[in-house]
């Protein structure tokens, strides 16, 4: 049985109206639709061959680009990649590439394998990029919501080895109205489809796993996100900043939603400081780009 004071804090469809909600989602598809008419990418390209999960990249230029990897949210069981490049556009104007990746959605896909496919993607991204016209050492990773929680799992310390990996593969994050601990969704209605229990929520949660330095990060919430989110958010960022470089940003005047489109807008604070973020990560490079094999 669900906790009605847990369901209030976190069900953020509660937050807008359904025509608001509706419209927001919409615009998701539209949008990423007008930013990548006319870019040079790739798409469908599949980087994980146990789920067989794919990504596309858009605006890749005549030399290695800075990387923004995107994770769409959708609280974990809904929309798509193709849902997620409205910001290619923008990006791709200050030379920057855009990867967004799909990955398993619940019920049917555990929340560890979601964690376990972005991580893949981030490898792959990182051992043949160049081949697509992406600098691997410049890598930062964003998303919304879900796609905020996915994003943490990957600035986080323990999982990179395993991969084969340096430790700073992801040079800069921007998680948005993410969720950082995921036990109070154990007794929420979100549970319904992610089926999780403590212990199992704990391990997938980057606020248990934050004790370690990591990426600069921007930590990004709506002014009228959900009071679960925005609490998660803050507190995440007061974790983070203990080791790590990080900055919490309310973004006025948008919800849980349409926050995320302020990245398909030039002149929208969110984008200025992203650009900053991927800009800094120019100094954190660690080596030379890799040859082609």
């Amino acid at each position: 049985m669900s906790d009605p004071n847990i369901d209030a804090a976190y069900n953020v469809r509660n937050t807008v109206s359904p025509e608001v909600f509706d419209h927001v989602i919409a615009e998701y598809r539209r949008l990423s639709q007008v930013a990548v008419e006319g870019l040079r990418g790739f798409t469908g390209v599949a980087y994980d061959p146990l789920s067989e999960q794919k990504l596309d990249i858009w605006g890749v230029g005549q030399h290695p680009r800075p990387v923004f990897v995107v994770i769409h949210g959708g609280y974990w069981r809904m929309l798509a990649r193709e849902d997620t490049a409205f910001m290619a556009g923008v990006l791709a104007d200050a030379g920057v590439a855009t990867v967004s990746i799909d990955y398993g959605l619940a019920p049917g896909t555990p929340i560890e394998e979601m964690v376990r496919q972005v991580r893949t993607a981030i490898a792959h991204v990182h051992r043949y990029g160049h081949r697509y016209g992406l600098d691997p050492e410049r890598i930062t990773v964003g998303g919304s919501s879900a796609g905020g929680h996915l994003a943490a799992c990957t600035m986080v310390a323990g999982w990179q080895q395993q991969l084969g990996l340096p430790d700073d593969v992801v040079k800069a994050a921007l998680p948005i109205s993410g969720l950082f601990d995921l036990r109070p969704l154990v007794t929420s209605f979100a549970n319904e489809w992610l089926g999780l229990d403590l212990d199992r929520a704990a391990a997938a949660s980057p606020m248990c796993h934050a004790q370690q330095s990591g990426p600069p990060a921007l930590i990004a919430v709506a002014e009228h996100d959900g009071t679960g989110f925005s609490a998660q958010s803050a507190r995440f960022h007061q974790e983070w900043a203990e080791h790590s470089p990080s900055e919490l940003f309310a973004v006025p005047g948008r919800n849980h939603y349409d926050v995320f489109l302020d990245l398909a807008d030039p002149d929208s604070a969110l984008t200025a400081k992203l650009l900053a973020l991927i800009e800094q990560s120019g100094a954190r490079r660690r080596s030379p780009l890799p040859q082609d094999v």
